[in-house]
Protein backbone atom coordinates (compact mmCIF):
# COMPACT_ATOMS: atom_id res chain seq x y z
CA UNK A 1 0.00 0.00 0.00
CA UNK A 2 1.60 3.71 -1.19
CA UNK A 3 2.01 6.28 1.45
CA UNK A 4 -0.57 7.65 -0.37
CA UNK A 5 -3.25 5.44 -0.20
CA UNK A 6 -2.45 5.16 3.89
CA UNK A 7 -3.39 8.31 4.09
CA UNK A 8 -6.98 7.93 3.61
CA UNK A 9 -9.56 5.55 5.92
CA UNK A 10 -12.89 4.82 4.69
CA UNK A 11 -13.03 8.03 3.44
CA UNK A 12 -11.88 10.54 6.20
CA UNK A 13 -8.38 12.19 5.81
CA UNK A 14 -5.57 11.15 8.59
CA UNK A 15 -3.05 13.10 7.29
CA UNK A 16 0.21 12.57 9.35
CA UNK A 17 1.48 14.56 11.74
CA UNK A 18 4.00 16.64 9.56
CA UNK A 19 2.04 17.67 7.73
CA UNK A 20 0.00 19.15 10.17
CA UNK A 21 3.22 20.49 11.41
CA UNK A 22 3.26 22.71 8.21
CA UNK A 23 -0.50 23.31 7.67
CA UNK A 24 0.20 25.31 11.32
CA UNK A 25 3.38 26.99 10.23
CA UNK A 26 1.30 28.52 7.31
CA UNK A 27 -1.57 29.49 9.07
CA UNK A 28 0.68 31.12 11.59
CA UNK A 29 2.63 33.10 8.21
CA UNK A 30 -1.01 34.05 7.30
CA UNK A 31 -2.31 35.33 10.46
CA UNK A 32 0.89 36.87 11.77
CA UNK A 33 -0.52 39.55 13.74
CA UNK A 34 -3.19 37.57 15.67
CA UNK A 35 -0.02 35.31 16.16
CA UNK A 36 1.87 37.82 17.81
CA UNK A 37 -1.17 38.81 19.97
CA UNK A 38 -1.48 35.60 21.39
CA UNK A 39 2.48 34.92 21.76
CA UNK A 40 2.12 37.95 24.09
CA UNK A 41 0.09 36.84 26.23
CA UNK A 42 2.81 34.04 26.93
CA UNK A 43 5.60 36.36 26.12
CA UNK A 44 4.37 38.41 29.30
CA UNK A 45 3.66 35.78 31.52
CA UNK A 46 6.66 34.04 31.25
CA UNK A 47 8.73 37.17 31.32
CA UNK A 48 7.72 37.79 34.95
CA UNK A 49 8.22 33.89 35.64
CA UNK A 50 11.79 34.25 34.60
CA UNK A 51 12.62 37.62 35.67
CA UNK A 52 11.66 36.25 39.50
CA UNK A 53 13.68 33.05 38.78
CA UNK A 54 16.23 34.76 38.07
CA UNK A 55 16.35 37.33 41.16
CA UNK A 56 15.96 34.04 43.21
CA UNK A 57 19.51 33.06 41.35
CA UNK A 58 20.99 36.23 42.05
CA UNK A 59 20.20 35.89 45.57
CA UNK A 60 21.16 32.13 45.91
CA UNK A 61 24.39 32.93 44.13
CA UNK A 62 24.94 36.12 46.58
CA UNK A 63 24.72 33.39 49.50
CA UNK A 64 21.80 35.86 50.73
CA UNK A 65 18.69 34.38 52.75
CA UNK A 66 15.22 34.16 50.68
CA UNK A 67 13.26 35.71 53.02
CA UNK A 68 9.76 33.84 53.19
CA UNK A 69 7.25 36.37 52.52
CA UNK A 70 8.66 37.97 49.92
CA UNK A 71 9.18 34.51 48.41
CA UNK A 72 5.36 33.95 49.06
CA UNK A 73 3.92 36.87 47.51
CA UNK A 74 6.47 36.54 43.76
CA UNK A 75 4.48 32.86 43.61
CA UNK A 76 1.24 34.28 43.73
CA UNK A 77 2.30 37.03 41.38
CA UNK A 78 3.43 34.45 39.14
CA UNK A 79 0.24 32.24 39.15
CA UNK A 80 -1.86 35.20 38.68
CA UNK A 81 0.12 36.27 35.92
CA UNK A 82 0.09 32.99 34.31
CA UNK A 83 -3.79 32.46 34.49
CA UNK A 84 -4.07 35.81 32.80
CA UNK A 85 -2.08 34.31 30.11
CA UNK A 86 -3.99 31.43 29.62
CA UNK A 87 -7.49 33.66 30.09
CA UNK A 88 -5.58 35.86 26.78
CA UNK A 89 -4.56 32.77 25.13
CA UNK A 90 -7.82 31.18 25.23
CA UNK A 91 -10.00 34.48 24.32
CA UNK A 92 -7.42 34.37 20.88
CA UNK A 93 -8.10 30.91 20.14
CA UNK A 94 -11.64 30.88 20.37
CA UNK A 95 -11.53 34.06 18.04
CA UNK A 96 -9.26 31.79 15.72
CA UNK A 97 -12.04 29.65 15.18
CA UNK A 98 -14.33 32.16 14.60
CA UNK A 99 -12.82 33.48 11.80
CA UNK A 100 -11.56 30.30 10.58
CA UNK A 101 -15.55 28.49 10.05
CA UNK A 102 -15.10 28.41 6.24
CA UNK A 103 -11.73 27.06 6.23
CA UNK A 104 -12.94 24.46 9.15
CA UNK A 105 -15.84 23.41 7.37
CA UNK A 106 -14.26 22.71 3.79
CA UNK A 107 -11.57 20.80 5.46
CA UNK A 108 -14.44 18.32 7.04
CA UNK A 109 -16.42 18.43 4.05
CA UNK A 110 -13.42 16.63 2.12
CA UNK A 111 -13.28 14.55 4.93
CA UNK A 112 -11.08 15.48 7.20
CA UNK A 113 -11.30 14.01 10.45
CA UNK A 114 -11.86 16.14 14.07
CA UNK A 115 -8.65 14.84 15.47
CA UNK A 116 -6.52 16.54 12.89
CA UNK A 117 -8.47 19.54 13.65
CA UNK A 118 -7.72 19.44 16.88
CA UNK A 119 -4.25 18.62 15.99
CA UNK A 120 -4.04 21.88 14.12
CA UNK A 121 -4.81 23.98 16.81
CA UNK A 122 -3.09 22.65 19.34
CA UNK A 123 0.08 22.04 17.27
CA UNK A 124 -0.36 25.94 16.44
CA UNK A 125 -1.13 26.80 19.86
CA UNK A 126 1.85 25.09 21.24
CA UNK A 127 4.06 26.61 18.75
CA UNK A 128 3.01 30.13 19.84
CA UNK A 129 3.67 29.07 22.99
CA UNK A 130 7.06 28.15 22.82
CA UNK A 131 8.04 31.34 20.36
CA UNK A 132 6.25 33.40 22.95
CA UNK A 133 8.18 31.69 26.03
CA UNK A 134 11.17 31.67 24.54
CA UNK A 135 11.21 35.71 24.00
CA UNK A 136 9.53 36.13 27.19
CA UNK A 137 12.12 34.67 28.89
CA UNK A 138 15.00 36.61 27.61
CA UNK A 139 13.15 39.55 28.05
CA UNK A 140 12.34 38.68 31.74
CA UNK A 141 16.20 37.99 32.43
CA UNK A 142 17.52 41.14 30.39
CA UNK A 143 14.69 43.06 32.81
CA UNK A 144 16.10 41.57 35.45
CA UNK A 145 20.22 42.19 34.43
CA UNK A 146 19.05 45.62 34.50
CA UNK A 147 17.21 45.98 37.69
CA UNK A 148 20.43 44.14 38.93
CA UNK A 149 22.86 46.78 37.51
CA UNK A 150 21.16 49.36 39.02
CA UNK A 151 20.12 48.06 42.38
CA UNK A 152 23.18 45.84 43.17
CA UNK A 153 26.52 45.42 42.05
CA UNK A 154 27.60 43.67 38.49
CA UNK A 155 29.09 40.92 40.42
CA UNK A 156 25.80 39.69 42.10
CA UNK A 157 24.36 39.55 38.76
CA UNK A 158 27.08 37.23 37.13
CA UNK A 159 27.86 35.50 40.37
CA UNK A 160 24.25 34.61 40.43
CA UNK A 161 23.07 30.60 40.59
CA UNK A 162 23.44 29.81 36.58
CA UNK A 163 22.50 25.76 37.20
CA UNK A 164 19.89 27.09 38.64
CA UNK A 165 18.84 30.08 36.41
CA UNK A 166 19.22 27.38 33.08
CA UNK A 167 17.19 24.72 34.62
CA UNK A 168 14.50 26.86 35.37
CA UNK A 169 14.82 29.14 32.21
CA UNK A 170 13.85 25.51 30.19
CA UNK A 171 11.02 25.13 32.73
CA UNK A 172 9.43 28.41 32.08
CA UNK A 173 9.86 27.36 28.27
CA UNK A 174 8.16 23.90 28.86
CA UNK A 175 5.25 25.80 31.39
CA UNK A 176 4.48 28.33 28.50
CA UNK A 177 3.93 25.60 25.96
CA UNK A 178 1.67 23.77 28.30
CA UNK A 179 -0.41 26.88 28.99
CA UNK A 180 -0.72 27.77 25.35
CA UNK A 181 -1.96 24.23 24.76
CA UNK A 182 -4.10 23.47 27.34
CA UNK A 183 -5.68 26.86 26.89
CA UNK A 184 -6.02 25.67 23.09
CA UNK A 185 -7.70 22.53 23.94
CA UNK A 186 -11.59 23.74 24.46
CA UNK A 187 -11.49 25.76 21.00
CA UNK A 188 -9.80 23.11 19.25
CA UNK A 189 -12.71 20.73 20.54
CA UNK A 190 -15.03 23.29 19.93
CA UNK A 191 -13.77 23.55 16.32
CA UNK A 192 -13.25 19.67 15.60
CA UNK A 193 -16.86 19.39 16.51
CA UNK A 194 -18.37 22.39 14.23
CA UNK A 195 -21.17 20.97 11.73
CA UNK A 196 -19.39 20.99 8.12
CA UNK A 197 -22.58 22.64 6.69
CA UNK A 198 -23.03 25.40 9.40
CA UNK A 199 -19.31 26.13 9.33
CA UNK A 200 -19.65 26.89 5.25
CA UNK A 201 -23.16 28.96 6.11
CA UNK A 202 -21.16 31.12 8.48
CA UNK A 203 -20.73 34.94 7.01
CA UNK A 204 -17.95 35.63 10.11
Amino acid sequence: MSDHSKSWKVGKVSLPPRVALEISWKNIQVRFGRAMITAAGTCLGIAFLVSVWANIAIVLGSGEQIDPDVEMRNTWLVIMSLLVAAVGISNSMFMAVTERYREIGTMKCLGAVDRFVVELFLIESGMLGGVGAIIGGIAGFLVMLLVSLVKRKAGDFFGMDWSYMGAHFVYAILIGMFISVVAAAFPAARAAKLPPAAALRSDV
